[in-house]
Order: C-alpha cells, then structure tokens, then sequence
C-alpha cells in the first residue's frame, strides 16, 4: 500500500509505502511546539519506502544536540515530515497529514512523564519515559 500525507494546502506531499516501522505519540516540549498540541503523532518509515516528493519542500535545522531537520511548505507553513539523529535511515511524517487512507491507530506514546495530565492514554500502549 502506498499512502500519501499532505500539507494543509495541498501544495506538499509525500508519498510512502507500506506500514511504519514506528507509529507513535510524542509528549516533548518539541513536538507540542512543533504541532501546538498536547502531543505530535509521528509516524516514522525507513528513508528506502519514502516513494516521492511532490512540491517544494523548506528546511529548518532544529539547533539541539541530536541534529533533526524539519521540512515544511513554504505556502501554508506545515510541518509534514523531517528527519532526526534519534532515528536514522529513516523518514519521521505527522501522523495526521495522511487522511485517504489514514493510519491506524498508534501504538505506543514516548516522552509520558511530560504528558499533559488531563489526556488518557489507552493501557495497552507501552508509554516510554
């Protein structure tokens, strides 16, 4: 299966195949800024089933210690994937920018000890510290 996540204005897209290798919620500082949610939903897929690219796509270089590189539209100014040295050879794309099909539900939730005390989380997802 190959999926297709989009920015909020159509005009970036990328195109992967098959399932995540990792498909999770984050709870750190970074990705609450970086979604302006209580959490950001990242699915991450190995660089080789990353199929295409369509439109221009904007880097950012995140000035921390583990290098990470966002990439976003130019025109509506969406975070729609990006790559880091936490998770190498491979893609990380927000979760919620892939609407036809969308994802399934995720899996496990990372950084908990920073998530907001008001959202429950299914029991069965492990939630790493």
């Amino acid at each position: 299966m190959t999926r297709r996540a989009r920015c909020c204005c159509g005009r970036l897209a990328i195109s992967v195949a098959g399932e995540p290798v990792l498909n999770a919620l984050c709870h750190c500082d970074d990705c609450r800024r970086r979604t302006g949610s209580a959490f950001g939903w990242s699915a991450y897929f190995r660089d080789d089933q990353v199929v295409g690219v369509e439109g221009a796509a904007f880097e950012y270089a995140v000035p921390v210690a583990t290098p990470q590189v966002r990439r976003f539209c130019g025109d509506c100014g969406s975070t729609l994937f990006w790559s880091t040295g936490n998770f190498p050879g491979h893609t990380g794309v927000a979760g919620g920018a892939f609407l036809d099909p969308p994802l399934s539900e995720p899996t496990a939730a990372y950084r908990a000890a920073k998530r907001c005390a008001w959202l429950t989380l299914p029991a069965a997802w492990p939630q790493h510290p």
